[in-house]
């Protein structure tokens, strides 16, 4: 565009404040061929001089909203092409696009591009927008309301690869998106949020540019949220995740940098939290995409490049923490970067655990035996290079930290599975891993809950219940379930981590004699005086079988005289655990029973007439129990 002239200026102005529409017209053509960014003053005086009020005007008449002759009809796109022009001209000045009458246009302008199809207007259209979005908050904030995203979202799907609109756009939406209260949006807001997801996705599946690597942040961005309304309304639309599913694939399988390879990975994640494992396995057919993988193969390039990246991780962890001298802000910054990145590696290996472990239950197995071979055959040497990480830090005498607390995480999720798997090295270090701390605990919890899945599959052999004993491991897990107990009160937050514990201490309690270790009696006391506070009011036959198994079998051990005795147990615990007894031992409670429900049936009938003679109150209410 030409700079702008005096006499052609002032020409223009006088035109612009004409009494005619058609004067003012002849106005913004002529502004339209001197007025650009970089001469602001020339800008705003137009501006000025022409008047939102006609503009507006325009703008309507332009989408067959006004008063229209039939004239104006023929004219109509004319006249949008006009509107749109100017105003996208207007908005390169920031404090025109900074102000009320720009931002609320937005909803308009967004309008025009879901009915437009010329591809000029839809690019001055995505230039305002982005203009307007990057002036102010205000300008921002206009997106969030009820129907803009939506109107938004279908057109962007259609946009084509090289396009400058669809370049225009990834910036509009990293700057709309960059501020999105994604956790605090209502329902309509979230409507139009799920068709922008879908409309990303299909760009990022199809894309071979670098805007295919915007597209996967603002996925990665959106899906990774904790929106429980987003992933709700994403369960339940076709398509995306077939796209997402190809982007990531494509990116995996090129050589692109570490960071890009993360986010993939990092996106990759949070698909399965929103719509389960098995999406890895799913192979949908794609009209726009080709070169699709086999399900094994997209198995096999997920696992192995999350290897990859936690091999790499955690060599350049250990370097940071154990070798390198440089202990400044930027080193500290690095290792909480590297942290973060093990930890999206970390929860990307955990679910495809939970994926073959799924897979090789079911009938008709989806991918090859072979396949699966490759893949418990990496987890192996994964985690062993993670149990290599652990005994590094022990050497080290570290035991606090989230990459840590992670990595302890991670091996019992492997070790529930196959719990003897690295069996040697990891029963050497269940007592280092015991002692694990997050950054943010005052002393060891998470990580024995992270285990509990393993530990209750050892102690069912008397050598995993030995191992635990060796460092008074067993009293470690009696604590963490007190202490999930008296944390929550009768609403246990975790239920199945809680009866995780239990079926842990109810092994271990089995063979205490052949171990010949007692428990002590201020932890026997913490332990029934949680039990009878978890229980109370409960009719879940699972809770109620297992407390009850736990108290028959600890019970074995000493009397209720002793235990009224204690500082902490009072004659309503006992009412409390009586009642409990009575519960589990009638056969009413137990409809439609579970193999491990009648197992514990079996051992609170022995373990009671073993020591009913010692509890006298406890049989009492026992008695009654049966008899009514």
């Amino acid at each position: 565009m030409e700079s702008s002239s005096g006499p052609a200026l002032n020409d223009c102005l006088k035109l612009l404040r004409g009494e005619r529409d058609e004067q003012r017209l002849a106005g913004l053509l002529l502004a339209t061929k001197f007025c650009n960014g970089e001469d602001k003053d020339s800008v705003v005086k137009v501006y000025s001089a022409v008047g939102d009020r006609f503009l507006d005007r325009l703008l309507m008449t332009g989408m067959g909203k006004g008063e229209a002759g039939a004239k104006v009809v023929e004219d109509r796109e004319a006249y949008l092409k006009l509107a749109i022009t100017v105003l996208a001209a207007f908005c390169r000045v920031p404090e025109i696009a900074y102000s009320k009458e720009m931002v609320s246009k937005v909803p308009v302008v967004v309008e025009i591009i879901s009915k437009s199809q010329d591809p000029l207007i839809l690019e001055e259209c995505y230039e305002f927008l982005l203009l307007v979005a990057g002036a102010s908050e205000n300008g921002i904030i206009i997106f969030y309301k009820p129907g803009v995203l939506e109107m938004l979202a279908p057109h962007i799907a259609g946009l084509n690869d090289g396009s400058r609109a669809l370049e225009l756009v990834m910036k509009l939406l990293q700057i709309v998106l960059n501020k999105l209260p994604v956790g605090s949006l209502d329902s309509e807001c979230i409507s139009g949020l799920s068709s922008l997801v879908v409309s990303i996705a299909r760009q990022f599946g199809v894309l071979h540019n670098a805007l295919k690597f915007d597209a996967l942040h603002l996925l990665t961005f959106l899906l990774s949220s904790k929106s429980t309304l987003l992933h709700g309304a994403l369960v339940s639309m076709p398509g995306w995740s077939a796209y997402i599913r190809a982007g990531i694939l494509e990116i995996l399988q090129n050589r692109v940098v570490s960071a890009e390879k993360l986010q993939a990975l990092l996106l990759a994640e949070s698909v399965m939290s929103v719509i389960g494992e098995h999406w890895l396995l799913e192979q949908s057919k794609l009209y726009d995409v080709h070169d699709t993988l086999p399900v094994d193969k997209n198995l096999l390039l997920v696992l192995e490049s999350a290897r990859v990246e936690v091999a790499v991780i955690l060599n350049e962890l250990a370097y940071l923490k154990y070798e390198a001298s440089d202990s400044s802000t930027a080193s500290a910054e690095a290792t909480s970067l590297k942290r973060q990145n093990l930890a999206i590696s970390y929860s990307l290996i955990e679910k495809i655990i939970k994926l073959i472990s799924n897979v090789s239950d079911s009938e008709g197995l989806p991918i090859k035996e072979n396949t699966i071979t490759k893949v418990i055959n990496g987890l192996n040497e994964t985690i062993n290079l993670v149990l290599d990480f652990l005994q590094d830090s022990k050497d080290h005498g570290q035991r606090r930290g989230d990459d840590l607390l992670a990595s302890v995480r991670l091996v019992g999720s492997y070790l529930a599975e196959t719990p003897f798997a690295c069996k040697e090295k990891a029963q050497g270090l269940l007592e280092f891993m015991f002692s694990v701390e997050g950054e943010d605990e005052s002393s060891p919890f998470h990580s024995v809950c992270f285990l509990l899945p393993m530990l209750c599959q050892i102690t069912m052999e008397i050598d995993g219940c030995e191992v635990l004993a060796s460092f008074g491991g067993h009293t470690t897990v009696i604590e963490c379930l007190v202490k999930m107990i008296l944390q929550h009160g009768a609403s246990v937050e975790d239920t199945d981590l809680a009866l995780l514990a239990c079926e842990t201490i109810i092994n271990f309690l089995i063979k205490r004699k052949d171990l010949a270790i007692k428990l002590g009696g201020s932890q026997l006391v913490h332990l029934l005086r949680a039990l009878a506070l978890w229980t109370e009011g409960w009719n879940d036959p699972s809770i109620v079988m297992m407390a009850a198994g736990i108290c028959t079998l600890a019970f074995d051990s000493t009397s209720e005289g002793f235990l009224l005795k204690c500082s902490d147990f009072d004659s309503n615990i006992l009412e409390s655990l009586a009642q409990l007894i009575a519960r589990s031992l009638k056969q009413e409670e137990l409809s439609n029973p579970t193999i491990g429900q009648l197992d514990l049936h079996q051992i609170i009938q022995d373990g009671y007439s073993q020591w009913v003679d010692r509890f006298p109150h406890v049989r009492n209410v026992v008695e009654q129990a049966l008899s009514t």
